[in-house]
């Protein structure tokens, strides 16, 4: 009867230990890909697309702006050269503040330019931030795990502990949409700007030199 019931109890231990095995099994990492779910989700592809296609127009105007002060600038420049160094007339002065003005403004404009797409480009990482958090904490729970790390931020990994897929796709079910448009103000916070600053516009050309 011993027997019996020493083989019993073997037989259910071994029925019972693969969960206990599978129990302790859980990764205690997980991995996400960051930089995937920011390519691939499709808000983010929507949202990109609009970007990139604001950075392309600041760079057109940019360099019209650059061909305005250049056109200005040259037969100025000629003008101021042609003087010897004499002082330049009231005409003459008359253009090189009208000139310098221009330049003053479109300095102005370009800079505005770039912060604006530095605040849009935030406040598109912003709204899915706000969506990652959660939703990676979520999946750390239901995982068991204890932490969830960026990809790049690991020297190897296996895929097992990866769960990028699963993140891209609560991301795609959560945020239908993301607001291509400057950081609120309540939003921004002292220090923060996007991980990619937005490429600068070029600079316009310096004022032509006023001989004295």
């Amino acid at each position: 009867m011993n027997n019996k019931l020493l083989g019993a109890a073997i037989a259910a231990f071994a029925i019972a230990a693969p969960a206990v095995a599978l129990a302790q099994s859980a990764p205690a990492v997980l991995i996400v890909d960051i930089d995937r779910v920011g390519a691939e989700c499709n808000a983010c592809k929507v949202a990109g697309g609009q970007f990139q296609a604001m950075v392309q127009q600041a760079q057109a105007r940019a360099q019209t702006l650059r061909t305005q002060l250049q056109a200005a600038g040259a037969p100025l420049q000629t003008a101021i050269n042609a003087l010897n160094g004499k002082a330049p007339d009231a005409a003459l002065q008359a253009r090189i503040t009208a000139f310098q003005t221009q330049e003053n403004n479109a300095n102005t404009e370009l800079t505005n330019s770039q912060q604006r797409l530095q605040s849009i480009q935030a406040n598109i990482n912003r709204q899915i931030l706000e969506k990652l958090g959660p939703i990676t904490e979520a999946i750390l729970k239901a995982r068991g795990a204890s932490i969830v790390m960026a990809r790049n931020s690991t020297l190897a990994n296996a895929d097992s502990v990866d769960v990028s897929a699963d993140v891209l796709a609560q991301i795609n079910a959560q945020l239908p949409s993301i607001s291509v448009t400057p950081m609120p103000q309540a939003a921004a916070a002292p220090g923060t700007a996007a991980p990619t600053p937005a490429p600068a516009p070029a600079p316009a050309p310096a004022t032509p030199r006023k001989t004295r």
